[in-house]
């Protein structure tokens, strides 16, 4: 097969001949030649295939706070990248047109796993993350990425919206080292109506990661004015997360812009996230974040003893460090939940793109 078709995992033939795919609960059932909702796996002289295996959208070394990850060695470059497509049909897409894309001239680089990995070693990342459209459905080419960087010491990162069936959520997961998962709204109506996928599948995903993985995980929930932005919805969320998950799991409340097919919709007020953010504490969230807007107070890490600023950040800079060598409160000495090195990184809030030949 060419690079970019590649042997699909997690499928099965139907009794009509169809074969259906098991990799998220939409279950696609193809006939030959058909591409499934994501449109990357498709049925080709039946057997399921991933269309975009080698191929990405682009690769640019970024801040890992980005992700948003705030507790994942801090100050540290990612090497970020994409491929075309996704399994969810969110009206609302931040990167549609990459997402939504189905030109496949969408997708200018290719590379070989080893090749990325190689080129995350060069650029001194410390992480690749599989971003901007959802690993979920490059599932074999994100698990090879993964497994090319662990052999030269990078790890790997999945930006997801954790919409995954159990048998490739363990498979892909037992390859990743730390997550966000996009949290889209705490309502099946939500779920159904604007990102026509559900709910119940993301929360069995983030119980999964918690209770039964090393993972690190964060989670994002952008907020749209009007749709899932309510005190009562936001008091459900946050307290679901506390008591399934526990309180150290941080929350990323990010603003809105429009785009899309929600051009109609105002960006989301600064005071929602600041909202979204006492809320969140206030039903035992210790590390709640706002994001997409200029908020110093709601983007640093406290300690949930003492008070004292742990981490301070000013957009994707690090203004303050007072964690020791272990990641615990220099005033108090409580460790502060996540994965830290003894000294933070110093990337900053640079954004380099990168060619990557293999």
């Amino acid at each position: 097969m060419a690079l970019e078709s590649h042997p699909g995992r997690f499928w099965h033939e139907l009794d009509d001949g169809r074969l259906q795919c098991d990799l998220c609960p939409r279950f696609c059932r193809l006939r030959e030649g058909q591409r499934g909702h994501c449109f990357v796996r498709a049925n080709e002289d039946g057997v399921i295939v991933l269309t975009t295996y080698g191929r990405s959208s682009g690769f640019c070394v970024d801040p890992i706070e980005k992700k948003p990850l705030n507790h994942f060695l801090p100050g540290t470059p990612v090497l970020s990248f994409g491929t075309a497509g996704c399994n969810l049909g969110c009206k609302f897409c931040q990167n549609w047109d990459i997402s939504k894309s189905r030109e496949f001239d969408t997708l200018a680089d290719q590379a070989s796993p080893e090749a990325i990995a190689r080129a995350a070693k060069k650029a001194r990342c410390r992480s690749v993350a599989f971003t901007y459209n959802d690993p979920v459905i490059f599932h074999e080419y994100a698990v090879d990425v993964a497994q090319a960087c662990r052999e030269v010491g990078v790890k790997a990162v999945a930006v997801t919206a954790g919409y995954v069936c159990p048998e490739p959520r363990v498979e892909f997961y037992r390859h990743m080292d730390a997550a966000n998962v996009d949290l889209k709204a705490f309502t099946d109506d939500f779920y159904e109506k604007v990102t026509l996928s559900e709910l119940a599948p993301v929360l069995d995903t983030l119980v999964y990661l918690k209770h039964e993985t090393d993972v690190w995980f964060e989670i994002t929930n952008l907020l749209i004015p009007g749709l899932n932005d309510s005190d009562a919805e936001l008091n459900e969320m946050t307290s679901w997360v506390v008591e399934k998950l526990g309180p150290d799991v941080p929350m990323h409340f990010t603003a809105f812009h429009p785009d899309y097919k929600m051009m109609d919709i105002p960006s989301t007020p600064p005071s929602t996230l600041t909202r979204a953010r006492e809320i969140a504490r206030n039903n035992g969230v210790r590390y709640a974040y706002t994001g997409n807007v200029h908020d110093e107070t709601g983007g640093s890490t406290y300690c949930h003893e003492c008070g004292k600023t742990l981490i301070g950040r000013d957009w994707y800079e690090l203004t303050g460090w007072k964690l020791d060598d272990s990641g615990a409160c220099l005033k108090c000495g409580t460790r502060c939940a996540g994965v830290f090195d003894a000294k933070p990184g110093s990337w900053g809030a640079r954004r380099a793109p990168l060619r990557i030949a293999s």
